[in-house]
């Protein structure tokens, strides 16, 4: 029966028979195989090309070169599976052999059977690490600092805190206006860290009631409270060697925040309804929309978790105050939604894009990704997007740009009707009735005009 995937084998031994006994059953399976008959030769073709399974004389031209040849193919391939041939009296040296990483050894006659089971064994770990590092990929596409879209000097300086940051282990406060993007940044902290390979576990402090809020964050026994059936973990426990992102920590009872800053300190809780403590190493990252130095001076924040918490600070600025940032923001929102949805990406008009960067933004870039995405959904496909597909509330609450023209003398009368028009249209906040009222023509001939410099 063929292996699930051919794969790329080397055969190294001086035992003619058993190497051609070899070669026919990998080409039954499926594999692609290569027989080398001296150390020499193999050493060379691991030189030359990758392979995924080693199968080698444990002795070899009268030294123990199969080890060596272990090494090395593991030097190309970390997880290459290894199988080694020995005689009986060279079974305690095989065994040596396999706690250096060889996956099995066989004595004379080979047992196929046997040896088809170890190599399925073998090539379904090496799809496993290479699932694995694939999502590593994807994780560190989604949540790295790929996915911050900005070009800005204030972002610049966002980037740069992440990568001094990330490296540490001192907790991190991020601060921010709603929809800034907080919870990217907090990922992109956790996945340039060192801790990157563990848990990243999030709570979200204001969406829950206080007795929630408790059992979400240190779990619970069974019967610890009436319905309490089976017993949890904590978000505390789950995040355990890795990172705890408590979102909104300025919505957290002040009740909660003294046991958290207990647990930070002695890095140790208990569960509701159990005497026991348990153990746990996080790293806290948190976030807030409003200054705890206000809300402490209210009596609304712990004083001493403030302190803890503001070891290290990180402010993302609010969408209005980085305006070069959303013509790429929304190229970005564009590309990802059409994917989604399996369209094609539209392209953006230059009135609707001027009418996007003098939006003030209140909602941030949450706000801009929900425009952007119910734009290309109620838009004609295969037309730009235009100021007819931007929400009716923005059009009418944008302050439009109001200011004098300055035209050099002996512009062309073509480009100087252009010009005015052009600039009528901002000021009227791109409604095209009251802009063919101001300018005193008709609202067809405004049309017209308008397709004309389109073209």
């Amino acid at each position: 029966m063929p292996l699930s995937t051919a794969k790329t084998v080397l055969v190294a031994t001086g035992d003619i028979e058993q190497a051609r006994q070899l070669m026919a059953f990998l080409e039954e399976i499926g594999c692609d195989a290569e027989w080398a008959d001296t150390a020499e030769k193999a050493f060379n073709r691991l030189d030359d090309r990758l392979f995924n399974i080693l199968i080698a004389d444990l002795t070899v031209s009268r030294r123990r070169d199969g080890r060596r040849l272990m090494k090395i193919a593991r030097d190309r391939n970390p997880d290459v599976c290894v199988i080694l041939l020995v005689d009986k009296s060279e079974v305690g040296a095989a065994t040596e052999a396999m706690l250096e990483g060889a996956y099995d050894f066989q004595t004379a006659p080979l047992n196929l059977g046997k040896l088809q089971a170890v190599l399925e064994r073998g090539l379904a770990n090496q799809r496993l690490v290479m699932e694995q590092v694939e999502l590593k990929r994807q994780l560190d596409e989604q949540y790295g600092l790929r996915n911050i879209v900005a070009k800005s000097r204030q972002m610049a300086q966002v980037y740069n805190s992440i990568r001094q940051i990330a490296p540490g282990t001192a907790s991190v406060l991020i601060t921010g206006e709603p929809g800034t993007g907080k919870d990217l940044i907090a990922h992109a902290i956790h996945t340039n860290s060192p801790r990157r390979d563990e848990m990243f576990v999030k709570l979200n402090c204001g969406q829950l009631s206080e007795t929630m809020l408790e059992c979400e964050l240190f779990g619970y026994t069974r019967g610890a409270f009436t319905g309490a059936a089976q017993p949890r973990a904590g978000r505390l426990e789950l995040a355990d060697q890795g990172s705890l992102f408590l979102d909104n920590i300025d919505r957290m009872p002040v009740s909660l925040q003294e046991r958290l800053l207990v647990v930070l300190e002695k890095r140790e809780f208990r569960r509701q309804g159990d005497s026991r403590p348990i153990r746990t190493d996080i790293r806290l990252l948190a976030a807030s929309n409003r200054p705890l130095e206000v809300l402490v001076d209210e009596g609304a924040f712990h004083q001493e978790l403030s302190v803890f918490l503001k070891e290290t600070v990180i402010n993302v600025p609010p969408l209005r105050l980085r305006r070069e940032d959303i013509p790429l923001l929304v190229e970005h929102f564009l590309k990802v939604t059409s994917e989604e949805k399996g369209r094609p990406t539209p392209s953006v008009t230059r009135h609707a894009m001027d009418l996007l960067l003098r939006y003030d933004w209140p909602g941030n870039i949450r706000e801009l990704r929900n425009i952007v995405e119910g734009m290309i959904l109620t838009a004609r496909q295969g037309q730009p997007l235009d100021v007819k597909d931007i929400p009716e509330h923005i059009r009418q609450t944008t302050a439009p740009e109001v200011g004098e023209m300055r035209i050099p003398t002996g512009t062309p009368m073509a480009t100087v009707e252009r010009i005015v028009i052009e600039e009528t249209m901002k000021v009227c906040g791109f409604d095209k009735e009251r802009c063919a009222r101001m300018l005193g023509i008709g609202l067809r001939t405004l049309y017209r005009k308008l397709k004309a410099y389109e073209s």
